[in-house]
């Protein structure tokens, strides 16, 4: 008679075996090794160079990390999309690059684009459109990366003799005029001419100017500080019409920078319209003077000289005259005065000195 408790013992060993065997489940297929495509490739262009940027792809399209990376070819064709690659224009190798890390958390990939000018001239008024197609070693890929567009129409190249004069008005730039191909409808050009103050990293359009505007094409420049050092460059930009009212632009190269100082060594202007007229009888002896006020932003003060007959102009206020008059309490019975004033910004610029007016003090 067998022993029950053995029995049991033996079907709990079983048991346990049994559910100690892995079970192999459905078998995963290998790794195509395609990298995930591209997503977000961008393009910029300036002159006849279009500058590419995407980011370096880490993993395949089963989420694995590439194992056998190939190259990276660039492909250019015409229009806003791209079904297929049209143009292979280069094929990047392989480069290992640096580990991600917080400030950089993906590499950036970059691939520099010289457009053929026969390109540019038989499809003014059409788009140029890019995709990357990553391949792996043998040669496969999943596909291109999203389309990056800019404009195909041609560029000018930038002006000759760009100069830089600072004046009383502000700051005129002046270059000589560019000829404008005859490019048909739809395309026009522009000067535009652009600000950047010394040590700062961002620069600012001073303005535009069309290109057929004026066969000695300037520029005045308002909006900038006095004291400060900018640097101006001037670039032609071609502005291509499109479908629907809207525009694109394409800036050609830039010109030589050219530094300037914005010294403020320039006066106001003269005052103008100075009265002088003597107190009466009865009261105690001054002259006051009025003149027309002036109209500069930066104007400070006034100052104010007299002199009598056969002498020099004396500065008669010891403190600045804010308002365009004053009042002389100096002045001796049976004495003529010759006045003027002039006035000064907050450079301490001084203008000349107005027309003289005089007025006579009566004898007592």
């Amino acid at each position: 008679m067998s022993n029950p408790i053995s029995k049991l013992g033996l079907g709990m060993l079983a048991l346990a075996l049994v559910a100690g065997c892995g079970s192999p489940g459905v078998p995963l297929p290998p790794s195509l090794e395609l990298a995930r495509p591209v997503s977000d490739l961008r393009a910029v262009r300036k002159g006849n160079t279009v500058y590419l940027t995407w980011s370096a792809p880490e993993v395949t399209t089963d989420r694995h990390n590439i194992r056998h990376p190939g190259p990276t070819e660039i492909c250019r064709g015409l229009g806003t999309t791209m079904p297929d690659c049209d143009v292979v224009v280069a094929q990047i190798p392989f480069a290992k690059l640096p580990a991600a890390t917080k400030a950089a958390p993906k590499s950036q990939l970059s691939y520099s684009d010289q457009l053929p000018a026969k390109l540019q001239a038989e499809n003014s008024t059409s788009t140029v459109v890019y995709a990357v197609r990553l391949l792996n070693s043998y040669g496969r890929s999943a596909g291109l990366s999203n389309p990056a567009q800019v404009p195909a129409a041609p560029t000018l190249p930038p002006p000759a003799d760009f100069q830089v004069q600072v004046t009383v008005e502000g700051v005129w730039l002046t270059w000589k005029a560019v000829t404008p191909p005859n490019d048909g409808p739809g395309i026009r050009y522009l000067y535009r001419v652009y600000r950047r103050e010394a040590g700062a990293t961002g620069e600012t359009v001073a303005g535009e100017v069309g290109l057929a505007v004026e066969k000695e094409p300037r520029l005045l420049d308002h909006a900038f500080v006095w004291e400060k050092t900018y640097n101006y460059r001037l670039r032609v930009v071609t502005v291509v019409a499109q479908e629907k009212k809207t525009e694109q632009q394409v800036e050609g190269e830039d010109t030589p920078s050219v530094t300037v100082v914005a010294h403020d060594v320039f006066p106001p202007t003269t005052p103008t319209g100075l009265q002088a007229v003597f107190s009466g009888p009865g009261q105690k002896p001054f002259i006051d003077l009025i003149w027309a006020p002036n109209t500069e932003a930066d104007l400070a003060e006034y100052n104010v000289y007299r002199r009598e007959q056969d002498s020099q102009p004396v500065k008669l206020n010891s403190e600045p005259v804010k308002t365009p008059s004053f009042r002389d309490t100096q002045v001796l019975a049976g004495h003529q005065y010759f006045y003027s004033v002039s006035a000064v910004d907050v450079r301490g610029n001084e203008s000349q000195r107005s027309e003289e007016a005089s007025e006579q003090v009566p004898s007592q």
